[in-house]
Parts: C-alpha cells; structure tokens; sequence
C-alpha cells in the first residue's frame, strides 16, 4: 500500500483527504497546510494523521506519494525538486483534481443505482399481490415481500434457485416456452394457499429473457365475500328486530321527511306507511309540536315529551333522538310509548311498592340527603345506635324524616334480614290499638277471629319495630309497652300468658315528652326507657346547604311518580327555595317541587325559578289572615279567609278539650286523622300547650 502526503489543506485537499482514507491502495500518513486551522487539517488531527504547516518535515523516506493540492506553481516546483531527489511520485493538482471528480461523479453513479433499486425494492415490497420473475433458465431473479409471505421462504433461501424446486406447482416454465399472457389462472401453493395468478413473459429486442407472476390470495375475496353475505344478513336480522318491536318506532331523514314506520307505530297511531313514508315528519301529529324537527334543527335528543298524535289523539310519550354519523345530521329517530300501558305499568309498580313497604325497611343510610354539620352529626349518632341493642327515640320536627332514619339503623343493624314493622300510633284509634300492637286471643271481645291473632310486636319478633308519634299513646298502652321493653314478653288482650319476643325498638315523636311529663300524659319511666339513646334530626332551615341536594333527589323521584324526566333546578331556583324557612321541612319542599312540575310542559328539563308557587310562610299567611278578620279591622276580608279562621279556632278548641289527643279531635270534628293533620299543617297548630 503506497503511503501518500497530501500538502494543502482546503477544499480540494479536504474532498482529497475523505476520498483516500476510504481507498484500498494508498494510506494518508500526513497532511500539510500553511494554515492550521483549515477543515483539511482539523479533519486529519480527528483521524490521527500527522500534521504540519511545513510539508519538508513532513517529506520523510516513508512518503512513497505527495498530491500537491493548492494549485499554487511555485509550491509545485519546489515539491517536484524535492519529489526529484527522494524518487517520490508527484502528483500535480490539476490530475488530483481530476481524480477528485472521477471518483465523485462514480460515487455519485453508486448512490443513485442504489437509490434506483432502493426505490425498487420499496415499490414491490409494498404491491399487496405477490411477484416472482424468472430469467430464461427457470432461476428466480425476483421475489417481493407478499410472494415470501405466501410461499413461506425466505428471499435469501430462493433467488438463484430453480423456480421449480421451489414452487413445483408453477406454471412459468410454460410461458418461457409459449411467450403467451395467461390470465387469472387458480393454482394451489404446496402450503395448501389458493392463489389467483397472471404470468406474463419479458420480452427484449424479440427475444423472451424471463417471466413474472402475480398473484393475489383468493381468501381475501373469500371473506368479502363472506362479509357481504354476513352484512346481509345482519340487515335483514334488523329489518325483523324493527318489525317485530313492541315499541313504535318512526325515522324521517335529516329534512324531516318520513323513511320508516314499524307495524307496532301503525297499530298505535292508525297510520299506515303509506300515509308516514315520504310525508313531513308533523303529518302524525294531533297535539303539539313535531319532536323530529325540534331534534333535526338543535342536533340533540328530546325525552319524555308528551303529545297526540294519530287520528284518534293518541296520547303518547316520545323520546327522539338525532341519526349522525361521521359527524354529519343524517336524520332522527323517534319511539312513542302508549300513555294508557305507562299508566298501567305505574299503578302495579304502586301496588307493588306498597307491598314491599309492609314487608321490610326499604332505605338505608346512603338514601339520607345531607353533607350539613347537623345532619352528620345525626347520622354519625344513628350509625352508632345501629350498632347497639338499646332503644331509639327519634326527635324532630313533623317532616324532618325521622321514619327514614328508622328504616337506615334497622338495615344497618345485624337484625336487618329480619321483619321491620311500622306503627304510627296516632293513626289506630285507642281501642284498637292494644290488640294490634299486642295481639289478642280468641273470645277476647265481639269479632275476635278464632283462634286469635300475633300483634305487631310478634309479628316483629327477631327484627325491628318503628313506634311512630309515641307521644301519643295512651297511659294504659304506655305500661304494656314498658313491660315489652323491661321484661322483653307480651301479653295478648284477653290472655294471661306471656309470651317472650326480642324486638329492637325505635320510637319517633315530634312532641316535648318533658312537657307530656309535667302534664302527666306521658309516663316518666317509660321516657328514661326509650330516652336511652336520643337522636335528633334537625330541621330543614337549619340545614339549608343541603337543600341543593336534597331537591335534586326528591326531583329523581318525583319523576318516577310523574312519569316526567325533570334532569335539575337552576342556579336562581336553588337560591330561591335556600331563601325560604321550611316550616313543614323535607315533606313541605317535596310537596312544593311537585306542585312545581305539575306546572311545568313535558318538554321542559330544567326546574327554574318560575316554576316554583309562592313560598311565602305559612305564619305571615297566618298573621295576615288574622289580621284581615280581626273585629277592628278597617277592611271587609273574603268569605275564604272567614272560614278558614273560624275552621282554626274549632280545631283549637277540640285540641284543648281532648287535652291534646288527635284521634278523640279528629272523631269529635267527624274528620279523618289524615285530614286532621293536614288542617293542623295548614294552620300551623301546635298541641304542646293543648290541655
């Protein structure tokens, strides 16, 4: 290898540099430039070859070559003489410069044949059908990626082989012999693959110097094939499951223009496709606004709107909802449900709640609506209770939800499984009351069943009993149900013996037991009994941040009985109904969001300030009603108020006389119990100080 000094360092001499030290046939051992900080210079010192601004310390006896690389002629002759004297080579800059641009022009030549067949390759690796040529002797020359992939070998395992020791099934070695096209011929591979193949000869100056095959995978069409059989299919299973619904069901496309009605839309409206199809989406309706048009122009789906529709005013219920699809309106589709079956369906759901009611408690702590500080602290003391046998007393106003609270520590506690009963002891009257908490034996008095009857305490024995309105339970039931709670045995009316139960009990009351004490119609024993572990539930107005909340539940279930689909309350209702005090508590804001969507229209989702009646509390309607009938009233007030006022007084004056019991009221007044708390409701009467 012929060691070479290459004596200038610039551009020339830089291109010289990275040309030779890739050569096989000479070795760069030193380059030499006045200028040591030209790019030739630096590049030699990063591959380790001496440099020098001097070329004659560089001229040493190993250099067999020196390319002078400046172009200067005076640098020239001093390097001949001196080339001359050593009998080293010289070769001038005008040759090296030749040199330089032969090797790049062939450099150049190389990266673009690569280049060629780079994009070559790339091209047939990328057709999706399979290729292979062969030249004239049968040798495979050509193979892209898919033809490997169907046959199963490899690129470097066939070219150079002959094609049908390859592929032994192959019919190029014909049409290297006929030079004819044959077209979408069927051939299995040897790995049992069907392929559909054309083979073409190659054909230069008239004579055949090879073939190519292409070939496709025939299971590929299989499968569309499959898929379209498959899409069919699915359509016409669809086509059924539209026909066959119970539910109607009408699509109109995206101008409103009826596309499809299913036989169950017919048999509740009347209308025939004929009279829907390619008709405006408004033809079936008797009453109200066409939903398919509202969802088309605001591209969002419409529930629970009420309308007639139909000849025969059909009353229905109709939820729409837009078609799009890739981004696009492509029409709606709407089903209506027949009013007369939703009614139908809600009163067995009624009867059905009512039976379940009778049978167990149906609420835990998860249903009680409220993040106050007051409202934990209830919870957190129930939660506790739960955990204990002792006796409960529930201590609220009327509405604050005692009995909910009742129904969360029984399935809270490990008596859960078991019956929870229900008492409201000031809706039984007195006499009856005995017997039905007790029981009674047969001949305990006229109409006694034979064989007699459990009570409700046996009825309750190994779960839970709510004692609604304890405070109204009279002296006499007062000692027999605190012999329940300290000897843990009953005694049916009209029997002698007792019989052992182990009941939890839980009693609520919205009265001042301590007053009922003073007054001596409540026992003092019987209190420190079911005092033991006291919980009180706070009133609505003292927990007004949970009102929010509590509203948004109430509204979810106010729907279920109204069969609307209310989604909220708006910021300015909120605040609005947070304003009010809630005399009557959670029962008085239930009975005020209802009477709120009575009033509002089916379309309507949103609970808004307007929709609420007037909260004005019932003592400023009190004060004022007293004041329009007061004797030195200036003003004639109406007859209504008239009444009302003299309605309070009388039912005022039954309290007092019955010293405060309802149920000897409402007899005495010849109403029901149920009406006498709703008038006591009304008027906001209290029976604390009734005598």
């Amino acid at each position: 290898m012929k060691k070479c000094l290459i004596v200038g360092a610039g551009k020339g001499g830089t291109a010289l540099l990275k040309i030779l030290v890739e050569a096989d046939m000479m070795e760069v051992i030193a380059v030499a430039d006045k200028n040591m900080n030209s790019p030739g210079i630096s590049l030699a010192k990063k591959l380790g070859i001496n440099t020098n601004a001097d070329w004659r310390l560089l001229l040493t006896n190993e250099v067999d070559v020196v390319v002078e690389a400046t172009g200067e002629e005076e640098l020239f002759l001093q390097l001949k003489q001196a080339c001359e004297r050593s009998e080293v080579v010289l070769i001038p800059s005008s040759v090296a410069t030749l040199l330089f641009n032969l090797i790049e022009e062939k450099e150049t030549l190389i990266d673009q044949l690569k280049n060629y067949y780079s994009k070559q390759e790339i091209i047939l690796n990328s057709a999706h059908d399979g290729m292979i040529a062969i030249d004239e002797k049968s040798t495979i020359t050509l193979i892209n990626r898919s033809a490997e992939q169907m046959i199963e070998l490899n690129k470097e395992d066939v070219v150079g082989k002959n094609i049908q020791d390859v592929l032994p099934s192959t019919e190029l070695n014909r049409v290297l012999l006929t030079g004819k096209v044959e077209m979408n011929k069927t051939q299995e591979l040897h790995n049992g693959l069907k392929i559909v193949t054309t083979r073409v000869p190659m054909v230069h100056d008239n004579k055949i110097v090879g073939a190519l095959a292409v070939f496709k995978d025939i299971t590929e069409i299989v499968q569309m094939a499959e898929e379209v059989t498959n899409l069919k299919s699915i359509q016409t299973m669809l086509e059924a499951i539209f026909s066959s619904s119970d539910d109607a069901i009408s699509v109109v496309d995206e101008n409103g223009i009826g596309l499809m009605i299913n036989p169950a839309y017919t048999r509740l409206t009347g209308l025939t496709a004929d009279q829907v199809i390619g008709m405006p989406a408004t033809t079936d309706i008797s009453e109200g606004e066409s939903m398919h048009m509202h969802v088309l122009k605001n591209r969002k789906a419409v529930r629970g709107t009420r309308m007639k529709v139909g000849p025969k005013k059909k009353d229905v219920i109709v939820n729409v909802a837009p078609v799009i699809v890739d981004g696009i309106l492509k029409g709606s589709v709407g089903v209506l449900h027949d009013m007369s079956e939703i009614k139908s369906l809600t009163d067995e759901l009624e009867r059905a709640r009512q039976i379940i009611r009778t049978l167990e408690a149906k609420y835990s702590f998860d249903d009680i609506i409220g993040t106050s500080e007051e409202m934990n602290f209830a919870i957190q003391q129930a939660q506790l209770a739960a955990s204990t046998p002792a006796t409960i007393l529930l201590r609220g106003e009327s509405g604050t939800g005692k009995e909910l609270f009742a129904h969360a520590i029984h399935n809270e506690s490990d008596r859960k499984y078991n019956k929870f009963v229900r008492v409201n002891c000031a809706a039984i009257s007195e006499t009856l009351l005995e017997s039905e908490l007790f029981g009674y034996e047969e001949g305990a008095f006229s109409g006694a069943k034979r064989g007699g009857k459990r009570g409700l305490f046996e009825e309750a024995n190994g779960g839970s009993i709510f004692l609604d309105e304890i405070g109204e339970l009279s002296t006499n039931t007062q000692a027999k149900l605190l012999r329940v709670l300290q000897e843990g045995e009953i005694i049916r009316v009209g029997g002698t013996k007792p019989t052992s139960i182990n009941v939890r009990v839980i009693a609520a009351t919205n009265v001042n037991l301590e007053k009922g004490i003073n007054k001596n119609t409540f026992r003092e024993d019987l209190y420190y009994r079911i005092n033991r572990m006291p919980i009180y539930i706070p009133p609505l107005r003292k927990r007004k941040e949970d009102i929010p909340a509590l509203a948004t539940h109430l509204i979810l279930k106010i729907n279920q009985d109204y069969g609307r689909n209310v989604t909220g309350l708006t910021r300015k209702a909120e605040l609005m109904l947070m304003d009010y005090n809630w005399p009557g508590n959670v029962r008085e804001l239930e009975n005020v969001l209802g009477r709120a969507m009575i009033f509002m229209r089916y379309n309507e989702l949103e609970m808004d300030k307007h929709h609420i009646p007037d909260l004005t509390s019932e003592n400023q309607k009190e004060m004022r009603t007293t004041q329009e009938v007061a004797p030195n009233s200036n003003e004639v007030s109406s007859l209504s108020k008239k009444v009302m006022q003299f309605e309070k007084e009388q039912i005022v004056q039954a309290l007092q006389k019955h010293k405060g019991n309802k149920t000897a009221t409402a007899k005495s007044l010849e109403l029901s119990i149920r009406n006498l708390y709703y008038k006591m409701e009304k008027y906001n009467i209290e029976i604390n100080d009734m005598q």
